[in-house]
């Protein structure tokens, strides 16, 4: 730990892991912008600046090495990589709605779909803008306004993992009651993607769903129990939690979507298209 009394972060950032992960996510987002240009889903706009806000974080940590006591440099990398999440959420929402309209599974959602979307990114604004308020409150140089920035940081992540924790119910439910009740377009989906989980068909895509929001759900609760530690507690004050709980998990996100990306199934969202080539449309 930097004994540095003028030090924000309590230890001096590591040039190494934060190489690493800037590279890493940048290699990520590089391929997530391709994607959703070549499939025009537009859906997964918030989740590629997300990446970059990822990227464009970690790269003020690198230049923190030896600047632990710039405010400036300090806010803009907690903010960027506080809030990235959250971009994540508003794109993994957007889906959800998207699959069930694909699927012509209406019937089974237990929120409207036309309100689906609304509800959970108004939920993720609300989660986005208090954390990105708080992030920059707490990046001040006055002990109350930190605390003021924690508090409200808090609060936007108590927020986070509410929406996502009835999201998640959302999505199993849904899946649930398709499995009960196909519709055409599900057994149709699976004939001519296959049933193997390597193949990008709805089924992987929501099992993608699920592994990506508890990974967000565990980074966010990681976050909470920070922030309620607080300012200078043990796990702010040392480094190797947030390569941890935060850059590996969200990393791993980022990961499974390129790899699960939603594109290969509903395309560019905007409604069910039937093509021969299916597994190649996007990216053709």
């Amino acid at each position: 730990m930097d004994s540095d009394e003028n030090n924000i972060y309590g230890y001096n950032p590591s040039i190494p892991a934060g190489a690493l992960f800037l590279v890493l996510f940048g290699a990520s987002t590089g391929y997530h912008i391709y994607q959703l240009i070549k499939a025009r889903a537009l859906y997964f706009i918030p989740f590629a600046i997300g990446g970059a806000f990822q990227v464009i974080g970690y790269l003020f940590r690198l230049l923190s090495h030896n600047n632990t006591d710039s405010t400036a440099k300090y806010a803009l990398q907690t903010v960027l990589i506080l809030i990235a999440p959250a971009l994540y959420a508003a794109s993994i929402y957007m889906v959800l709605g998207r699959l069930v309209t694909y699927l012509d599974a209406q019937q089974h959602s237990l929120v409207r779909v036309t309100w689906m979307t609304k509800i959970f990114v108004t939920g993720d604004v609300v989660s986005f803008l208090m954390q990105c308020g708080g992030g920059g409150l707490m990046a001040g140089d006055d002990p109350d306004t930190r605390t003021i920035g924690e508090n409200i940081t808090i609060i936007g992540l108590v927020v986070q993992v509410v929406f996502f924790g009835f999201f998640l119910i959302t999505s199993i439910i849904f899946h649930w009651r398709i499995n009960r009740t196909p519709t055409a377009r599900s057994t149709e989906g699976l004939q001519h993607r296959g049933g193997s989980w390597m193949a990008r068909n709805w089924v992987t895509l929501l099992i993608a769903l699920y592994v990506v929001s508890v990974l967000i759900l565990i980074r966010s609760v990681f976050r909470l129990v920070e922030f309620i530690d607080g300012y200078g507690g043990y796990l702010m004050s040392h480094e190797v939690f947030i390569y941890l709980f935060d850059a590996t998990l969200m990393l791993f996100v980022m990961g499974i979507l390129n790899f699960w990306h939603p594109c290969y199934v509903i395309s560019d969202g905007k409604g069910y298209q039937r093509r021969a080539d299916l597994d190649e449309v996007p990216l053709r």
